[in-house]
Parts: structure tokens; sequence; C-alpha cells
């Protein structure tokens, strides 16, 4: 499954609640901070909503971590 990477990048202060509390949900607490999160359908629903606050990127989770070709 991949990952993906959340930043907060512009508050929500002066947005609706609910926005509030997704970034809250999310684990974002103040700018700039970033959380990492299985990339599920609830997390992207989350993403949706709150895109204009956030930066956000995909990565492929690595099971084995680096290996070599011999």
């Amino acid at each position: 499954m991949s990952k993906v990477r959340i930043t907060l990048r512009k508050s929500p202060i002066g947005y609706s609640d609910d926005q509030k509390k997704t970034v809250k949900a999310l684990g974002l607490s103040r700018l700039g901070s970033s959380v990492e999160h299985d990339f599920s359908r609830s997390i992207r629903g989350m993403i949706i909503k709150i895109e204009h606050l956030i930066e956000y990127e995909e990565r492929e989770d690595s099971v084995s971590g680096d290996q070599e070709d011999a």
C-alpha cells in the first residue's frame, strides 16, 4: 500500500469548523507540520476537503528497503 505525506501550508483560521476538524483529525497541529498516512479512501477524502490548505505527495511503500541487484 502506498503512503501519503501531508504538510499544513495554510492556517485553517477563517475556514469552516469541519475543515478545522479535518486538519486536526489528520494530526496536523501547526503550520509546516507534516504527517504520513496510508493512502486509503478515507484519507483521500480528507485531502480533497482541505487541499487548499495543504501540500501532499504520494509515496510508494518500500517493504525491503534499499536492495541492489547482484
